[in-house]
């Protein structure tokens, strides 16, 4: 199957009129056929039929029960689409999404593809080209770094869900009695975390040892994992040295937590949860776990700001989820694709989803639309986040920096000598036309 869905998406015009959203496109494995922008009519929703498998990847506790109950809503308008619900551990996805569409059997779909996978999959031929659908007729409504995610070649192949960065959340209870403020520099928690110790008996703050929360503290000091414009490994250059050397700094201070080497984020969250520590760096992803915990006082109790500086800046990863659509999805099934896709990512949906879990939208009209006040707060957060690398590799810079995170955080391995061997591994497996710095 290597025909355009453009044919199909101009013929399931009632689906466009809905929002701006839709899906279709040629594979990318295959040079697509000329695209057309897809026209708007009126048609009757429940002429659209089909079957659709979804791989959600979010947390199937806290997250997937909003999900499901989108889906019911969904079929309010649109009763003559099932839509077969699989939650699929993040964990696992990504190599799983990837084993079928190779073997092209037991894909599905649609995917909630984490950011980072977008591009990845899209140089494998494994997702629908988008462009001339109803997806980019408003593309000025997503905000840009989640648009950014959805670009491969010159080429739309997602539709943005939720947007996300990491955050300095806080127990306002534990700052209040210890009489702090929410730092705004790495220094400033250093001495925060030791006056929540020494003034509630409490720990100051717990760092999780992964490489995605590594990247404030290389941020801070204005470095990077990469220079794509010059096609450099920057992971093991001074910025990033300095910035391992401060989260080094802080882990040994008082009322830091000392992380183990397996399950940090889980003690961490457990730790957050129960009132136990004062401060971690997180993402919108938890919050919902964190307000309804019984020893953490509820959301009037949760703090957020944007995550401590460095010298240079504060900064936080940007990261978030993307609707995809498999290259070999039946292509009868484009009308009952393009209508999900479409509410699952229209304003109304997002905010709705971020009022009950926290998520932050894709979309800038969802903000409008928000009332949990937690999704404001974060807001300073994500006008300080940093773009990642939106390139195939992109998912891969991950795995050797998470094992450097634990070398780094757990057993405090030297930083230059970490991150050297992080930049080898990453010329060696990753980014093997890319120059060392």
């Amino acid at each position: 199957m290597r025909r355009s869905m453009q044919a199909t998406a101009l013929m399931t015009t009632a689906l466009l009129a809905l929002t701006a959203c839709g899906s279709g496109g040629g594979s990318g494995a295959s040079q697509p056929q000329e695209q057309q922008t897809a026209s708007a009519t009126t048609a009757d929703p429940s002429s659209v039929s089909g079957e659709l498998t979804w791989w959600d990847t979010s947390d199937a506790a806290n997250e997937a029960p909003v999900f499901k109950q989108m889906i019911a809503e969904f079929n309010k308008t649109y009763p003559n689409v099932k839509i077969n619900y699989q939650s699929v551990p993040f964990a696992e996805a990504q190599n799983k999404f990837k084993t079928a569409a190779a073997a092209k059997s037991g894909a599905p779909d649609i995917l909630r593809a984490e950011v980072a996978w977008v591009p990845e999959f899209a140089s494998l031929g494994y997702l629908y080209k988008l462009d001339g659908t109803s997806l980019t007729q408003d593309m000025d409504d997503w905000m840009t770094a989640p648009k950014g995610s959805t670009q491969f070649n010159g080429g739309t192949y997602g539709v943005p869900q939720v947007t996300d960065t990491l955050a300095l959340l806080y127990n306002k209870k534990l700052l209040n009695d210890a009489g702090v403020q929410p730092p705004k520099t790495w220094d400033e928690m250093k001495t925060a975390a030791a006056t929540i110790k020494s003034k509630t008996g409490k720990e100051g703050a717990y760092l999780n040892p992964a490489g995605y929360y590594l990247l404030p503290f290389i941020y801070g000091e204005g470095g990077d994992l990469l220079d794509v414009a010059n096609k450099k490994i920057t992971v093991n250059a001074a910025p990033a040295v300095a910035g391992v050397t401060k989260a080094q700094e802080l882990l040994a201070a008082s009322g830091f937590v000392k992380p183990p080497a397996t399950e940090a984020y889980t003690a961490m969250t457990d730790a957050f949860n129960a009132g136990n520590v004062g401060m971690i760096l997180q993402g919108p992803w938890e919050v919902a776990g964190i307000t309804k915990a019984k020893g953490f006082g509820g959301a009037e109790n949760l703090g957020v700001a944007p995550v401590p500086g460095g010298s240079q800046r504060a900064g936080g990863p940007v990261g978030g989820h993307d609707y995809v659509v498999y290259s070999g999805m039946d292509e009868s099934k484009a009308d009952a694709a393009m209508a999900f896709i479409s509410f699952m990512s229209s304003a109304d949906t997002q905010a709705k989803i971020a009022d009950q879990l926290g998520l932050l939208p894709a979309r800038t009209s969802a903000y409008d639309k928000v009332t949990n006040p937690i999704i404001k707060e974060f807001q300073p957060a994500t006008d300080v986040a940093v773009e990642r690398a939106w390139i195939p590799q992109g998912g891969q810079l991950f795995g050797p920096l998470d094992q450097a995170a634990t070398k780094l955080m757990v057993n405090r391995a030297n930083p230059q000598a970490t991150l050297d061997e992080v930049a080898q591994k990453y010329k060696s497996e990753v980014v093997t036309d890319y120059t060392l710095d």
